[in-house]
C-alpha cells in the first residue's frame, strides 16, 4: 500500500500530544537532583539571574555562591541505588536557609544561555520550579520537531522522525525531560542540522522559517554545552557536503551557517569546556577497567572500548548519576532497532551520503578516544554516553537521509519488530527508573504503588504515571512508524 502524503494518515496528528504525554511522564519519573551533576546545574540555574533574596547570594569568592539548601543536597541518593529519594522528605523547602557551594557554573564553566533561560522559571516553590523547567524542555522538543516536520521538504520528514525514534530510548527521553543542559544540547544539535538541510533545499518563506529554526536551535545547543557548539560546526560541514552547489545563490545562503558556526565556536571558547582540547576531561589513573595504561596501550584500549559509550545511550550505561542500571532487554531492544532501521536507510546511498556517514562514524569513534587519551582516562572514566548522544542522533539522521527521493522498504515483520521493541524498551526503562527512586532497587515488584518511600505531592500515583507514559509512547511509536512505513511502502 502506498500513500503519497503523510497527511493522509490522520492518527499521525496525535503524535505531538502523545510525545508530550510520554515526556511528561519522564519528567515525573525521578526526583529533583536526579540527572548527572544536578546539584551543579540547579545551583547554576538559580544563580543565573544574579543575587536575589531566597534564590542566590554572593559567596566568599568569585567561584562560589550561597544557594538554597535543598538544591545543594538534592542528590542525597546519588550513587546509592538501594536508597530511594526518601532523604528529600527531610528537606524544609519553606526554609530560607542557604548553603555555600562552589558546585556551579560561577566562573564560565559552561555557556550561560541554558542557565539564564531556565532562571526565568525559578519561583518560590523549588519543586514546582524544577518540574516546570522539565516540562518546558519537553515542550521545546515537541514544538521544534513538529515545526520542522511541516516546514521540511516531504522527503526529509521521515529523516527527522526516524532519527529521533531510534535514538532516544532510554537516555534521550530521560535527558530531554530533565533539568540538565544536555537537554538543550540534544534538542539543539539534533534539530539544527536538519533545519539547515531544509534551508538549503527550500525557497521563499519556508527557507526563511527553516533558517530561523536553524539559528535558534544552533544557539540553544552552543549556549548549553561547549561541546554542543563543536557538534553544530561539524553538522554544518556535513550539510555543506550533502548540499553543495557551485552557484551564487548557494554561496549567499551559506552566509547564515558560517555566521552561526562562528557564534558556536565563540560559545565554546568562552567556556572552560574548551580546555578539553588540550587536557581532556581531567586526570585519570587508567585503572578503572584496564590497569595502568599509557602511550599506545592507552590509545588502543580506548579505541577498542569506546563503542560501549555508544550503546550506553541505549541502556548499556545507567541513567541518572549512572546508578540506575537498565536490564538487558532495554539495551538489546534499543540497539537492535537502531541497527535494523539504520541499515535500511543505508540501503540507499550516494557518494556524498557515504562520505558524511563514514565521517560521522569516525567522529563518534575518534573524538571520545582523543578526549579520553588526553585526560589519561580509560572507558568509562569521565566521558559519558550523554556527551555523544547528540552526534548519535545526527548519525542516525544521516543514515536515514533519502537519496534522489528513493523509497525505503520495510517488511511487515520489521514494522512489528520496531513497534514492539521500542515500546517494550521504553516501558521497562521508565518502570526501572521510577522504581530506583520510589523504593530503591533493593525492593522490586511490578506495582510501583506498593511501599512508596518517595513520590511527588501530586494527585497521580506512580502506577498511573507509568501506565499513561508507557501507553502514550507505544501509541506514538505505532502511529509514527505506520505513517513512515506506509509512506515508504511496505514490502
Amino acid at each position: 500500500m502506498q500513500v503519497s502524503k503523510f497527511s493522509g494518515f490522520r492518527l499521525f496528528y496525535l503524535a505531538p500530544a502523545l510525545a508530550l504525554i510520554a515526556l511528561t511522564a519522564w519528567s515525573f519519573a525521578s526526583p529533583m537532583g536526579s540527572s548527572p551533576d544536578d546539584d551543579f546545574h540547579l545551583a547554576s540555574i538559580w544563580c543565573a539571574g544574579g543575587a536575589k533574596p531566597g534564590e542566590c547570594k554572593l559567596g566568599t569568592e568569585n567561584n562560589n555562591r550561597y544557594v538554597p539548601e535543598a538544591l545543594h543536597y538534592a542528590p542525597c541518593f546519588a550513587m546509592r541505588p538501594t536508597e530511594s529519594a526518601k532523604c528529600q522528605t527531610e528537606f524544609d523547602l519553606n526554609s530560607n536557609a542557604m548553603v555555600l557551594t562552589d558546585r556551579g557554573s560561577f566562573a564560565n564553566n559552561y555557556p550561560p544561555m541554558y542557565y539564564s533561560a531556565m532562571n526565568l522559571f525559578v519561583g518560590s516553590n523549588i519543586l514546582a520550579s524544577v518540574l516546570v523547567m522539565r516540562i518546558i524542555n519537553a515542550l521545546l522538543f515537541v514544538g521544534v520537531t513538529w515545526l520542522l516536520y511541516w516546514l521540511l521538504p516531504i522527503e526529509r520528514r521521515s529523516t527527522l522522525i526516524w532519527a529521533w525514534l531510534i535514538t532516544t530510548v532510554p537516555l534521550g527521553l530521560f535527558l530531554i525531560a530533565s533539568n540538565n543542559p544536555s537537554a538543550w544540547a540534544l534538542i539543539g544539535v539534533g534539530s539544527a542540522w536538519l533545519a539547515l538541510l531544509g534551508y538549503f533545499e527550500s525557497s521563499g518563506r519556508r527557507k526563511v522559517a527553516l533558517g530561523a529554526i536553524f539559528a535558534a536551535t544552533a544557539i540553544m545547543a552552543a549556549g548549553s554545552r561547549g561541546d554542543a557548539g563543536i557538534y553544530v560546526v561539524l553538522s554544518v560541514i556535513a550539510v555543506g557536503i550533502l548540499t553543495f552547489r557551485r552557484d551564487k545563490g548557494y554561496f549567499v545562503s551559506a552566509i547564515l551557517p558560517l555566521i552561526m558556526s562562528a557564534i558556536a565556536i565563540l560559545f565554546f571558547l568562552s567556556s572552560q569546556q574548551s580546555s578539553v582540547v588540550s587536557s581532556g576531561l581531567g586526570s585519570g589513573t587508567g585503572s578503572a577497567a584496564a590497569g595502568q595504561l599509557t602511550g599506545f596501550a592507552l590509545i588502543a584500549y580506548n579505541l577498542l572500548s569506546v563503542q560501549s559509550l555508544w550503546t550506553g545511550a541505549f541502556g548499556g550505561a545507567g541513567l541518572g548519576w549512572l546508578d540506575t542500571t537498565m536490564p538487558a532487554i532495554v539495551e538489546v531492544s534499543a540497539v537492535a532497532t537502531f541497527v535494523a532501521v539504520a541499515f535500511v536507510g543505508l540501503s540507499r546511498t550516494s557518494w556524498r551520503k557515504t562520505l558524511v556517514v563514514v565521517a560521522a562514524a569516525l567522529t563518534l569513534w575518534i573524538l571520545p578516544t582523543y578526549v579520553l587519551v588526553k585526560g589519561g582516562n580509560v572507558v568509562p572514566e569521565n566521558v559519558q554516553p550523554r556527551y555523544l548522544l547528540p552526534l548519535i542522533v545526527v548519525f542516525a539522521g544521516l543514515a536515514m537521509f533519502s537519496v534522489a527521493k528513493a523509497r525505503l522498504k520495510f517488511s511487515r515483520i520489521q514494522v512489528v519488530f520496531i513497534i514492539l521493541s521500542l515500546s517494550i524498551a521504553q516501558a521497562v526503562a521508565l518502570q526501572i527508573n521510577m522504581r530506583r527512586y520510589i523504593t530503591g532497587i533493593d525492593k522490586q515488584g511490578w506495582n510501583l504503588d506498593a511501599n512508596i518511600e518517595w513520590w511527588w505531592d501530586i494527585p497521580f500515583s506512580p502506577m498511573f504515571v507509568w501506565i499513561v507514559g508507557s501507553v502514550a509512547f507505544a501509541a506514538l511509536v505505532t502511529v509514527t512508524v505506520r505513517e513512515l512505513t506506509r509512506t515508504h511502502e511496505l514490502a
